[in-house]
């Protein structure tokens, strides 16, 4: 495998945990009552479909073809955080834990990736610029939820 293919590799994995990340905020937006949350969540789905274009595009630029979808495991994920809340007294906070858990998976996906791979500098600047918005995420869904806990 060459160096290019091996970034895009990698890349590429990246990219299909973006893609499961926005659908799985955009599905946490239906068990959430709260306006303020809400928007959060939104906001979160749209900033991990910006993430999603850069990556494509640097996937692009080394020459290899982006995935096109998420994976079988955040289907996974997405189904749980249903059965969670519907089951769970306190929707939000269920949500808030699933989408806890899922930013901080993607922290260690993006920390890997930039730890053992090497990267052209624009590359590494990108991926850390969005694992550092990941790990605001992180800090932000914990202070959420200690709100409504």
């Amino acid at each position: 495998m060459s160096y290019t293919e091996d970034v895009a590799k990698k890349i590429n994995e990246l990219l299909e945990k973006n893609y499961d990340a926005n659908k799985g905020f955009m599905n946490s937006v239906d068990h959430v009552k709260s306006t303020n949350l809400k928007t959060y969540l939104k906001s979160k789905a749209v900033e991990r479909e910006h993430f999603s274009d850069e990556l494509k595009r640097e996937i692009i630029s080394f020459g290899e073809k982006p995935v096109d979808s998420g994976s079988f495991t955040g289907d996974m994920h997405r189904a749980w955080i249903d059965i969670k809340s519907a089951v769970s007294q306190n929707n939000e906070e269920a949500v808030l834990e699933e989408v806890q858990r899922g930013e901080e998976a993607s922290l260690e996906d993006y920390n890997k990736v930039l730890k053992e791979t090497a990267l052209p500098d624009s590359t590494k600047a990108m991926l850390t610029r969005q694992r550092n918005a990941i790990k605001n995420s992180v800090d932000n869904a914990k202070r959420y939820e200690q709100i409504v806990s």
